[in-house]
Formats: structure tokens, sequence, C-alpha cells
């Protein structure tokens, strides 16, 4: 049990990417793809996330800087942590979820696409990286050294590019529709981003 305990996290995370994936696979097919982002822009985000994940799962990562604690540890911090993780995650599948066909893993114009602004797109316009960069804050928390808060800012910097793509896309497929949704609704964080 404790074992489990332990490895929570990281068991959070791997069931998230293994669902991720099942729901790709279910999708992809679904509506055809009218435009996508450049497989450079792709390559690099897969590579930013990749170094991440290498960072975040490297317990014992040989740069003794990027291993130090930069805050006390106890079961308390862990478990916010952990429900900082779960809740984050939790929310970007809801996302994905209400997204439906329109979801992709790349920027993505596809056949028919809708403006989704119901359900956690009410609240913001970017859930799966409200939710994303939620639970990564709580792994942060939960680790409590440089290589995690380095892997959140990797990961940060890979999401904003990609948004600032899809921002510019919705403007040019919905127009008005798109700028009205922008002016009242947050692109990550309610009231603030």
């Amino acid at each position: 049990m404790r074992l489990l305990y332990d490895n929570l996290i990281s068991l959070l995370w791997v069931a998230f990417l293994v669902y991720w994936q099942i729901m790709w696979q279910r999708i992809r097919g679904a509506r055809s793809t009218e435009r996508l982002e450049p497989a450079s822009s792709r390559v690099l985000r897969a590579a930013l996330f990749l170094v991440a994940i290498v960072l975040f799962s490297w317990h014992t990562i040989p740069v003794r800087w990027l291993r130090i604690g930069l805050w006390p540890q106890s079961y308390t911090v862990y478990n916010i942590g952990i429900a900082m993780t779960a809740a984050g995650i939790a929310f970007a599948v809801w996302a994905r979820v209400h997204l439906g066909v329109n979801w992709s893993r790349s920027v993505t114009l596809r056949q028919n696409h809708e403006l989704i602004t119901s359900g956690p797109y009410r609240l913001v316009r970017h859930p799966i990286y409200t939710g994303l960069l939620f639970g990564l804050a709580g792994t942060v928390l939960a680790e409590g050294q440089p290589r995690a808060l380095i892997a959140l800012a990797l990961i940060a910097w890979a999401l904003w590019r990609k948004l600032r793509l899809e921002e510019t896309w919705m403007c040019e497929q919905f127009g008005e529709s798109y700028a009205d949704y922008s002016r009242r609704t947050a692109a990550l964080v309610p009231g603030i981003l």
C-alpha cells in the first residue's frame, strides 16, 4: 500500500496519458482536417514534453542542484499535491469530453468545426491547459525540487505557444463570435489570465 501511495501522482499521470491516447485513437478520423499546425511546431512541443517528462520522472538525476529541496516536504504537502494533480487531471478530462469530436492533440481545424463555449469552456477558453497546468503545479508541490519547476516551465511555455496559435485560428474561423467570447472569458484563469 505504501508503494502505491508513494507513486500515486505518477500513476495518475500514466492513467491520464493512456486515456488521452485511447480517446485520440477513437476520434482521429471522426471529421476530416481542414487545417493542421505545422509539423515543426508539433515536434518542438513533443520535444519539450519529453524533456519535462524526463525531469519529472528522473528522481536521481545526477545534477545535484536539480534535486535540492525548495520547501519542507511532509505528508500534508504531498497530499495537497496529490489532490491538485487529481483535480487538474479531472478538469482537463472534463474539457476533453465536452469538446467531443472537435478535440485534437495538435492545433487543428476540422470540417464543421464548432465553437464550444459551454461546460468548462464557460469558465476559461482553454480548460484542458488550465487543468494540465494546475495538475502539474500539484506535482511540483509534491516533488519540491528545481527539476520539477523547470519541467512545469517547459510545459507551460509549450502550451502557451499552442494557445497563441489556437487563438489566432479561432479568431480567423469564428470572427466576432470568438472575439466576443474572448472578451468575456479568460484564457486560463478566470478573472486573471
